[in-house]
């Protein structure tokens, strides 16, 4: 197994065959939410389109294709991680169930669900729904005796008490407060667009990496995308390992981790 690499092909395969097991201590995994054809063209969109309104072919499966692809992927991460390793799933409510389902069955524990309200979410266009401003994110546990820096996650709570010490967790998490990424840090195209429809922020990654790692430790992405894990584990001195099957974006991310910006 290398480490601070990227491994081309799918998911699957590549925690099978090249991933050592017992290996891991922290797995962040944002997969397709099987939600593609579905599309919501806005043309003075920068920031890659709603969540519950893509087209993408990697977003694509019959139901029992996707239940049955959860499930192997889940396994397979299940059985890289260290004893009492941690692995993140980023969902909405449209895949929610499922993950929680097949996560249980394999041997996983549920910690938490952490609910990322997104500040600057997409108008309700349809008027049909309440507006989907939220996603969530999935705490899973192998074993017992898990990592949690408790006191990092404290510094990361921007609320502070009168005299300006670190708060209690309650009035952040579960409930995190951020924006769907723009600026510099989102990887935009020649056509001022974003690349990847649902790329994650930092800040994020950040508060999932410094909760349950440590530095030195291993941090895998199974849908490593345009590479924001990591970028982020690099930055906080991790070793990363990260798998996608899409040449394009393994370019841009290779891009972006070996360098502070990214020119596409």
């Amino acid at each position: 197994m290398k480490i601070n690499k990227i491994y081309n092909g799918d998911c699957i395969n590549v925690l099978q065959n090249n991933i050592d097991k017992g290996s891991i201590t922290l797995i962040f995994a944002d997969p397709p939410y099987n939600l593609s054809g579905k599309r919501l063209n806005l043309k003075n969109n920068k920031t890659g389109g709603a969540f519950y309104k893509m087209n993408e072919e990697w977003d694509t499966f019959k139901y029992s294709d996707y239940v049955n692809f959860t499930t192997k992927w889940i396994e397979a991460c299940y059985n890289v991680l260290i004893f009492n390793g941690s692995l993140y799933i980023s969902c909405t409510q449209h895949n929610i169930g499922e993950i929680l389902v097949e996560a249980k069955k394999i041997g996983f524990k549920l910690n938490n669900i952490l609910t990322w309200y997104k500040t600057n979410a997409m108008p309700n266009i349809t008027k049909r729904t309440f507006t989907h401003s939220t996603e969530f994110v999935c705490w899973f546990v192998k074993g017992k005796n898990w990592i949690f820096n408790y006191d990092e996650v404290k510094k990361f709570n921007p609320h502070k008490t009168k005299d300006g010490k670190n708060k209690q967790m309650r009035d952040f998490l579960d409930f995190i407060e951020l924006p769907i990424v723009q600026g510099r840090e989102r990887i935009r195209g020649e056509n001022g667009r974003a690349i990847h429809p649902t790329q994650k922020p930092e800040r994020l990654l950040e508060l999932i990496i410094k909760a349950s790692s440590k530095i030195g430790d291993i941090i895998l992405d199974p849908f490593f995308g345009t590479g924001t894990t990591g970028y982020v584990a690099n930055r906080l001195s991790r070793n990363w390992v990260g798998i996608e099957n899409n040449p394009r974006y393994i370019e841009l991310a290779e891009k972006r981790i070996n360098k502070d910006k990214v020119n596409v």
